[in-house]
Protein backbone atom coordinates (compact mmCIF):
# COMPACT_ATOMS: atom_id res chain seq x y z
CA UNK A 1 0.00 0.00 0.00
CA UNK A 2 1.75 3.35 -1.06
CA UNK A 3 1.64 5.95 1.21
CA UNK A 4 -1.07 9.07 0.85
CA UNK A 5 0.37 12.49 0.49
CA UNK A 6 -1.62 15.34 2.28
CA UNK A 7 -1.15 18.84 3.69
CA UNK A 8 1.80 21.00 2.28
CA UNK A 9 4.53 19.27 0.05
CA UNK A 10 7.65 20.79 -1.61
CA UNK A 11 8.29 20.63 -4.94
CA UNK A 12 12.22 20.09 -5.23
CA UNK A 13 13.18 21.94 -8.02
CA UNK A 14 14.77 25.41 -9.32
CA UNK A 15 13.32 24.69 -12.88
CA UNK A 16 10.29 27.25 -13.13
CA UNK A 17 8.98 25.83 -16.62
CA UNK A 18 8.99 21.87 -14.61
CA UNK A 19 7.48 23.97 -11.17
CA UNK A 20 5.08 25.23 -13.08
CA UNK A 21 3.77 22.10 -14.73
CA UNK A 22 4.11 20.26 -11.29
CA UNK A 23 1.94 23.11 -9.48
CA UNK A 24 -0.61 22.43 -12.11
CA UNK A 25 -0.56 18.93 -11.67
CA UNK A 26 -1.46 19.54 -8.55
CA UNK A 27 -3.76 22.14 -7.62
CA UNK A 28 -6.84 20.04 -8.14
CA UNK A 29 -5.54 17.79 -4.58
CA UNK A 30 -5.74 20.94 -2.53
CA UNK A 31 -2.42 20.44 -1.44
CA UNK A 32 -0.21 23.54 -0.67
CA UNK A 33 3.01 23.67 -2.84
CA UNK A 34 6.36 25.37 -2.74
CA UNK A 35 8.92 24.67 -4.61
CA UNK A 36 12.46 24.17 -3.07
CA UNK A 37 13.69 27.10 -4.47
CA UNK A 38 10.97 29.67 -2.46
CA UNK A 39 12.49 27.91 0.22
CA UNK A 40 16.03 28.45 -0.53
CA UNK A 41 16.75 25.04 -0.28
CA UNK A 42 20.08 23.76 -2.51
CA UNK A 43 20.21 21.78 -5.68
CA UNK A 44 21.91 18.32 -4.63
CA UNK A 45 24.36 17.23 -6.79
CA UNK A 46 21.99 14.67 -9.31
CA UNK A 47 25.04 11.72 -9.10
CA UNK A 48 22.42 9.10 -9.73
CA UNK A 49 23.00 6.84 -13.68
CA UNK A 50 19.23 6.97 -13.98
CA UNK A 51 16.20 9.02 -14.00
CA UNK A 52 14.67 7.20 -11.21
CA UNK A 53 17.85 7.84 -9.31
CA UNK A 54 18.66 11.25 -9.57
CA UNK A 55 14.29 12.03 -8.57
CA UNK A 56 15.09 10.10 -5.08
CA UNK A 57 18.29 11.95 -4.46
CA UNK A 58 16.36 15.57 -5.06
CA UNK A 59 13.34 14.46 -3.43
CA UNK A 60 14.81 12.70 -0.41
CA UNK A 61 17.52 15.79 0.18
CA UNK A 62 14.29 18.65 0.34
CA UNK A 63 11.97 16.19 2.14
CA UNK A 64 15.08 16.22 5.05
CA UNK A 65 15.82 19.93 4.83
CA UNK A 66 11.99 21.18 4.81
CA UNK A 67 11.39 18.40 7.28
CA UNK A 68 8.20 17.80 4.67
CA UNK A 69 7.10 15.27 1.89
CA UNK A 70 8.89 16.37 -1.22
CA UNK A 71 8.16 15.63 -4.81
CA UNK A 72 10.97 15.54 -7.32
CA UNK A 73 10.93 14.95 -11.26
CA UNK A 74 13.87 13.87 -13.08
CA UNK A 75 13.30 13.72 -16.73
CA UNK A 76 15.00 14.54 -20.08
CA UNK A 77 15.02 13.68 -23.76
CA UNK A 78 16.49 10.20 -24.96
CA UNK A 79 17.24 10.32 -28.72
CA UNK A 80 17.50 6.94 -30.70
CA UNK A 81 20.03 7.99 -33.17
CA UNK A 82 22.40 9.53 -30.46
CA UNK A 83 22.67 6.47 -28.49
CA UNK A 84 19.77 7.68 -26.00
CA UNK A 85 21.55 10.93 -25.56
CA UNK A 86 20.97 13.34 -23.68
CA UNK A 87 19.42 11.04 -21.52
CA UNK A 88 19.47 12.32 -17.76
CA UNK A 89 22.20 15.23 -19.11
CA UNK A 90 19.45 16.80 -21.22
CA UNK A 91 19.49 19.78 -18.76
CA UNK A 92 23.50 20.45 -18.73
CA UNK A 93 23.31 20.10 -23.02
CA UNK A 94 22.20 23.68 -22.09
CA UNK A 95 24.69 24.77 -20.52
CA UNK A 96 25.86 26.48 -17.90
CA UNK A 97 22.80 29.27 -18.53
CA UNK A 98 20.39 26.17 -19.33
CA UNK A 99 19.94 27.25 -23.15
CA UNK A 100 17.73 25.11 -24.68
CA UNK A 101 18.14 26.79 -27.81
CA UNK A 102 21.60 25.51 -27.59
CA UNK A 103 21.12 22.09 -26.56
CA UNK A 104 18.40 21.56 -29.50
CA UNK A 105 21.00 22.92 -31.64
CA UNK A 106 23.28 20.57 -30.13
CA UNK A 107 20.86 17.45 -30.62
CA UNK A 108 20.16 18.06 -34.89
CA UNK A 109 24.07 18.52 -34.76
CA UNK A 110 24.40 15.14 -33.52
CA UNK A 111 21.59 13.78 -35.68
CA UNK A 112 22.70 15.82 -39.00
CA UNK A 113 25.66 13.85 -38.53
CA UNK A 114 24.32 10.50 -38.52
CA UNK A 115 22.23 11.77 -41.51
CA UNK A 116 19.31 11.34 -39.89
CA UNK A 117 16.98 13.35 -41.91
CA UNK A 118 13.42 11.39 -42.61
CA UNK A 119 11.58 10.88 -39.35
CA UNK A 120 11.80 7.54 -38.89
CA UNK A 121 16.05 8.12 -37.98
CA UNK A 122 14.60 11.00 -35.84
CA UNK A 123 12.85 8.84 -33.04
CA UNK A 124 12.83 10.15 -29.75
CA UNK A 125 11.01 9.80 -26.18
CA UNK A 126 10.55 11.85 -22.90
CA UNK A 127 11.06 10.05 -19.65
CA UNK A 128 10.13 11.54 -16.48
CA UNK A 129 10.59 10.06 -12.76
CA UNK A 130 8.80 11.31 -10.12
CA UNK A 131 9.87 10.16 -6.95
CA UNK A 132 7.70 11.63 -3.42
CA UNK A 133 9.88 11.75 -0.35
CA UNK A 134 9.13 11.88 3.02
CA UNK A 135 11.48 13.08 6.04
CA UNK A 136 12.11 9.36 7.42
CA UNK A 137 13.29 8.26 4.15
CA UNK A 138 10.38 6.72 2.46
CA UNK A 139 10.04 6.74 -1.13
CA UNK A 140 7.71 6.12 -3.80
CA UNK A 141 8.43 6.17 -7.27
CA UNK A 142 6.81 6.46 -11.08
CA UNK A 143 7.88 6.84 -14.43
CA UNK A 144 5.70 8.01 -17.67
CA UNK A 145 6.89 8.04 -21.20
CA UNK A 146 5.88 9.59 -24.62
CA UNK A 147 7.27 8.24 -27.91
CA UNK A 148 7.98 10.73 -31.34
CA UNK A 149 10.17 12.57 -33.86
CA UNK A 150 12.32 15.60 -33.65
CA UNK A 151 11.54 18.41 -36.19
CA UNK A 152 13.57 20.78 -37.61
CA UNK A 153 13.80 23.76 -36.99
CA UNK A 154 11.77 24.41 -33.66
CA UNK A 155 8.04 24.79 -33.52
CA UNK A 156 6.32 27.23 -31.16
CA UNK A 157 7.43 29.28 -27.90
CA UNK A 158 5.35 27.51 -25.41
CA UNK A 159 6.26 24.99 -22.70
CA UNK A 160 10.13 24.84 -21.83
CA UNK A 161 13.83 22.44 -22.70
CA UNK A 162 13.08 20.41 -25.67
CA UNK A 163 9.52 21.12 -26.62
CA UNK A 164 9.96 22.93 -29.18
CA UNK A 165 11.42 20.05 -31.57
CA UNK A 166 9.54 17.31 -30.07
CA UNK A 167 6.59 16.00 -32.32
CA UNK A 168 4.62 13.40 -30.01
CA UNK A 169 3.57 10.23 -31.71
CA UNK A 170 0.40 10.81 -33.56
CA UNK A 171 -0.40 14.56 -33.56
CA UNK A 172 0.66 16.94 -35.89
CA UNK A 173 1.81 19.83 -33.54
CA UNK A 174 4.96 19.87 -31.38
CA UNK A 175 5.27 20.23 -27.27
CA UNK A 176 6.18 24.02 -28.15
CA UNK A 177 2.70 24.50 -29.72
CA UNK A 178 0.45 22.96 -27.58
CA UNK A 179 -1.07 24.77 -24.42
CA UNK A 180 -0.36 23.31 -21.17
CA UNK A 181 -3.95 21.89 -21.06
CA UNK A 182 -3.26 20.32 -24.10
CA UNK A 183 0.12 19.25 -23.37
CA UNK A 184 -0.23 17.99 -19.85
CA UNK A 185 -3.81 18.67 -18.95
CA UNK A 186 -5.20 14.96 -17.11
CA UNK A 187 -8.80 13.28 -17.84
CA UNK A 188 -11.22 14.20 -18.28
CA UNK A 189 -10.40 17.36 -19.95
CA UNK A 190 -7.12 16.74 -21.34
CA UNK A 191 -5.15 13.49 -22.75
CA UNK A 192 -2.84 13.30 -20.05
CA UNK A 193 -0.27 13.14 -22.69
CA UNK A 194 3.10 14.47 -21.71
CA UNK A 195 5.33 12.05 -20.23
CA UNK A 196 4.95 14.11 -16.93
CA UNK A 197 1.48 13.69 -17.19
CA UNK A 198 1.53 10.26 -17.07
CA UNK A 199 3.70 10.00 -14.72
CA UNK A 200 1.63 12.10 -12.54
CA UNK A 201 -1.29 9.84 -12.98
CA UNK A 202 0.51 6.68 -11.66
CA UNK A 203 1.64 8.99 -8.41
CA UNK A 204 -1.82 10.18 -8.27
CA UNK A 205 -3.36 6.90 -8.22
CA UNK A 206 -1.35 5.44 -5.81
CA UNK A 207 -0.87 8.29 -3.29
CA UNK A 208 -3.26 11.53 -4.31
CA UNK A 209 -6.53 9.10 -4.33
Amino acid sequence: MARKLTGKVVIATHNPGKLREMQELLAPHGLTAVSAGELGLPEPDETGATFAENARIKALAAARAADLPAMADDSGICVAALDGAPGIYSARWGGPEKDFGQAMQKVEAGLRERDAFEPDQRHAWFISALCVAWPDGHTEDFEGRVDGALVWPPRGDAGFGYDPMFLPDGHARTFGEMSAEEKHGLPPHGLGLSHRARAFLLLESACLS
